[in-house]
């Protein structure tokens, strides 16, 4: 689909697009993500109905923007809240050229990498809405709706919302650049692992990690970390600690909430013992789903 074509059409008919290849109906959202009484009470919004003066973006574009609905694509958003930390990346996969001030006809277009070159997938901007509530991941501020349309063409190019449900990490860290991935099994990490990341960190890698928890999914532990479960990498540093130094890395949960309760957590006498310039450079005590 040619995303300039079909807008310029919609606008000189004064029509909002529909999209008759990824349609506002049941069989876009997959017919085993919810039971069939729910699947039918779905309801479709555009966020023009929603917000009275809605943006794509707001303030630039951070994961802390995203909060998972109720599809467990973790694996793709904690991808996504990696690539939020490139701007380089992240202007691939989201064009520029749209949003609700200009040019608004409801048609929206965002690009991801499939099988060596970088795919167009054109969608309109209805959502899918139950009891109310987002079924999708919904936007931190109110009016800002970049994650919930960028997760909606991830669907259509998956085929829906239900083959979102559940997925690989690394799979999803490639649709949106374009990158070479490598694994690492923390069972057995290479000895030189800190040094690994640390590198990785320096030349600006994107970065994230999971749990393990097949058969019982999201399950939160006592110390706050979920089973079965994708969290993006923000950052790693190496902090002066009592009298020697500690590695640390900095973990980011799609959830939008949800921390680590352990060492170095938000509320950790660690912090106590550390060089007040490393403390004030990257302590931040907030319920935001990030932690060290």
């Amino acid at each position: 689909q040619d995303f300039n074509h079909l807008r310029a059409l919609c606008l000189s008919q004064g029509l909002l697009f529909e999209d008759a290849t990824f349609p506002a109906h049941v069989s876009s959202i997959g017919p085993n993500l919810l039971p069939e009484d729910k699947l039918r009470r779905i309801q479709w919004k555009r966020p023009t109905e929603l917000q009275r003066n809605p943006y794509l973006i707001m303030d630039g574009v951070s994961r802390f923007d995203i909060m998972q609905g109720e599809i467990g694509d973790c694996w793709m958003l904690a991808a996504l809240g990696s690539v939020t930390l490139q701007k380089q990346f992240l202007e691939n996969v989201l064009p520029k050229d749209q949003g609700f001030q200009d040019d608004y006809a409801g048609i929206f277009h965002f690009r991801f990498w499939q099988y060596g070159d970088w795919v167009d997938v054109v969608i309109d901007d209805q959502l899918p809405f139950l009891n109310g509530r987002y079924l999708s991941v919904h936007p931190r501020t109110s009016n800002e709706f970049w994650p919930s349309l960028l997760e909606k063409a991830y669907a259509k190019l998956r085929g829906s919302y239900q083959n979102l449900h559940g997925g690989y990490l690394s799979d999803a860290l490639v649709d949106l650049t374009g990158g070479v991935q490598v694994q690492f099994s923390l069972k057995d990490p290479p000895p030189d692992l800190e040094e690994i990341l640390k590198a990785a960190d320096k030349s600006k890698c994107l970065m994230a990690c999971s749990t393990s928890g097949q058969l019982r999914r999201n399950i939160e532990l006592r110390n706050g970390i979920v089973q079965g479960h994708a969290y993006t990498v923000t950052a790693v540093a190496k902090v002066r600690y009592r009298k020697g130094w500690k590695h640390i890395i900095r973990i980011w949960n799609p959830w939008g909430h949800g921390e680590w309760k352990g060492p170095w957590s938000d509320d950790s006498p660690q912090w106590d013992h550390v060089e007040p310039k490393f403390r004030e450079a990257l302590f931040r005590n907030k319920a935001d789903g990030e932690f060290w």
